[in-house]
C-alpha cells in the first residue's frame, strides 16, 4: 500500500489533477483549448522544464542547486554581449554551454571537495553569477538577433502546434530518464541519495558522480539560457528571474524525496506540465504575477507536505496489517 501510494500511486493522482487542471482550463476560457494557446502554454513552460530535468538528478542524489535560474541569466548576458561584438552564435552557443559546465563544477567541487553543503554553495553562486551577468551586460538588452535563432524559441515544428523547445525536453527527458531508470548510473544515483556512507563502501565514487551531475545542471541550465533568449528575443542580464522556485516544486510535486534516495523522472515530467497548466490557466482568468506566485509557493509547500502524510498512513496501515492478532488472556481461558 505504501509503495503504490508513494510510487506510482502518486503519478496517477498527477494524472487526475492534470485532467482537472485542464477541464478547469477549458470551462474559464473558450481559448484554452486552441492551438496557439497549446503552443503558448508549452513554449512558457520549456525553460522550466528542462532545467527541471538534471535537477531531479541532483535531489535524487541527496543535493539540490539553487544557481540554475542565473546561470539561466548570466548565459543570456554573455550570450547577448558576445553577439554584440560581432562573435557569431555559432561560436558564441557552444562558448556559453561550456561557461555553464564551469559554472557547474565550480558547485561540484564546493560540494564535494571542500564538504561544504550544498544549498549554501549553490544561493552563494547563485548570487555570484546574477552580479556576474550584471557586470557583464549591466541593465540593456540586446535585441537584434537574427530571424533564425529566435523562431526557435517561438516557432513550431512545421505543420504541428509543437514548439521546437519541447522537441529538445523530450528528447533530454528520453536520454536521462533511460540513464537513471535502465542503467547503472542511476542506481548509483539512488545509492548516494539513500545512504552515501553505505555507497561509498559499495564502490560508488560518489565525489565524482556529484560532479558530474552539478556539471550537468550547469550546462542544460546554459542550454535553457539560450532558447529563452530565443523566445524571448532580448537577451538581458535578469533573464530567468525567479525560475528557481518552479523548478523546485516541479521536482518535489513530480514525486522526488526532497532528502533525496527517490524519485522518477515520469513523476516530475507530470509536474511540469501540470504547473504549466496551472499558470496558463492563471493567466488567462488575468490573475496577477503576485498571485501566480503565491499559488506556486503553495504548491511547493504542498508538494513537500503531502506525500509525507501519505507515507505516514501508508506505515501505519502497514504496520496495522502486520500485527497478529491477539490471542484471549489467560483468565477467559480459565473461567470458560
Amino acid at each position: 500500500m505504501n509503495r503504490a501510494l508513494s510510487g506510482l500511486g502518486w503519478e496517477v493522482l498527477l494524472v487526475f489533477i492534470l485532467i482537472g487542471l485542464v477541464w478547469f482550463g477549458a470551462s474559464i476560457s473558450p481559448v484554452f483549448l486552441s492551438a496557439s494557446n497549446f503552443s503558448n502554454l508549452i513554449a512558457a513552460g520549456m525553460e522550466v522544464a528542462i532545467v527541471a530535468i538534471p535537477m531531479t538528478l541532483i535531489v535524487i542524489a541527496g543535493e539540490i542547486d539553487l544557481s540554475v535560474e542565473s546561470t539561466v541569466g548570466l548565459t543570456s548576458a554573455v550570450l547577448g554581449f558576445l553577439w554584440a561584438a560581432g562573435v557569431p552564435l555559432q561560436v558564441g552557443i557552444p562558448l556559453v554551454l561550456v561557461m555553464g559546465a564551469l559554472g557547474g563544477l565550480l558547485n561540484g567541487v564546493l560540494v564535494t571537495r571542500a564538504g561544504l553543503p550544498s544549498l549554501v554553495v549553490t544561493l552563494g553562486t547563485l548570487a555570484l553569477f546574477r552580479g556576474l551577468a550584471s557586470v557583464v551586460l549591466g541593465p540593456r538588452a540586446i535585441s537584434n538577433f537574427p530571424a533564425e535563432f529566435n523562431a526557435f524559441g517561438f516557432g513550431n515544428v512545421p505543420g504541428t502546434p509543437i514548439p521546437w523547445p519541447l522537441v529538445v525536453f523530450a528528447i533530454l527527458a528520453v536520454v536521462v530518464g533511460t540513464v537513471l531508470h535502465r542503467t547503472w548510473i542511476g542506481r548509483h544515483i539512488y545509492a548516494v541519495g539513500k545512504n552515501q556512507g553505505a555507497a561509498r563502501y559499495s564502490g560508488v565514487r560518489v565525489a565524482r558522480l556529484k560532479i558530474a551531475l552539478f556539471v550537468l545542471s550547469g550546462t542544460i541550465a546554459a542550454l535553457a539560457g539560450v532558447i529563452l533568449t530565443s523566445r524571448l528575443s532580448s537577451a538581458r542580464a535578469d533573464a530567468g528571474q525567479g525560475m528557481t522556485l518552479a523548478v523546485v516544486t516541479a521536482v518535489l510535486l513530480g514525486g522526488v524525496d526532497i532528502f533525496g534516495g527517490s524519485g522518477t523522472l515520469g513523476g516530475v515530467v507530470l509536474a511540469v506540465f501540470t504547473l504549466a497548466v496551472l499558470q496558463n490557466s492563471l493567466r488567462l482568468t488575468d490573475v496577477s504575477a503576485q498571485l501566480q506566485s503565491i499559488a506556486v509557493g503553495l504548491l511547493l509547500i504542498v508538494s513537500v507536505v503531502l506525500p509525507k502524510v501519505v507515507r505516514q498512513i501508508g506505515e501505519r496501515i502497514n504496520r496495522s496489517q502486520r500485527q497478529p492478532p491477539r490471542s484471549p488472556s489467560l483468565a477467559k481461558v480459565i473461567s470458560q
